[in-house]
């Protein structure tokens, strides 16, 4: 476990030394992060205990698996693919960018705290309420170190250290499968 922190925090130090010399670099990464990046950064970034304990947990009570909430997926590729091009036209690196060209500041604002506040309240405290006290102090030491990385290093430093967090969302789920197929043979 030291060894995985040793190197998000590796990865994490590397890409902060680098500078970000504009907003392209720091909001988009410099715009040379391949594919198969920015979907493991997009995987990690949504995959979290609600879906390894949550869903698990609401299928096994109910008796109905909730994977159909994973199954629409598809949706956000038909929207990516219709809206894309509006964005990148704009030029706007965020969609709170976007909403300003094509609107107001005061749109902007909006939905940027919005965004905020139901980040917080529905990804964020759940998650943190739900931990006991032992758990709960290294939380708040990844979650430092994840701000600070986040922080200084910009998407770059976020999407290199999600790539290591995929592989251990991959293994894990697997092991959490092995574990509990096991306890039912």
């Amino acid at each position: 476990m030291q060894f995985i922190a040793l190197a998000l925090i590796g990865v994490a130090v590397w890409v902060v030394l680098q500078k970000n010399n504009t907003t392209e670099d720091y909001f988009l990464a410099g715009r040379n992060v391949g594919w198969f990046v920015i979907g493991a950064s997009i995987f990690a970034s949504n995959i979290g205990s609600e879906h390894v304990v949550g869903l698990a947990g609401t299928g096994f009570e109910s008796g109905a698996p909730m994977a159909h909430y994973e199954l629409h997926a598809w949706i956000v590729l038909l929207l990516g693919w219709l809206f894309l091009p509006f964005y990148i036209r704009s030029g706007a690196f965020t969609m709170p960018e976007f909403l300003e060209k094509r609107f107001d500041s005061r749109s902007r604002w909006f939905l940027s705290l919005f965004s905020l506040v139901a980040y917080v309240l529905t990804k964020v405290s759940v998650p943190i309420a739900c931990n006991n006290e032992h758990f709960g102090k290294a939380e708040n030491i990844l979650a430092g170190l994840s701000l600070a990385y986040s922080l200084w290093g910009g998407l770059k430093a976020v999407a290199l250290t999600d790539i290591i967090q995929v592989v251990l969302l991959i293994f894990g789920g697997f092991a959490v499968l092995y574990i509990a197929l096991n306890q039912i043979w």
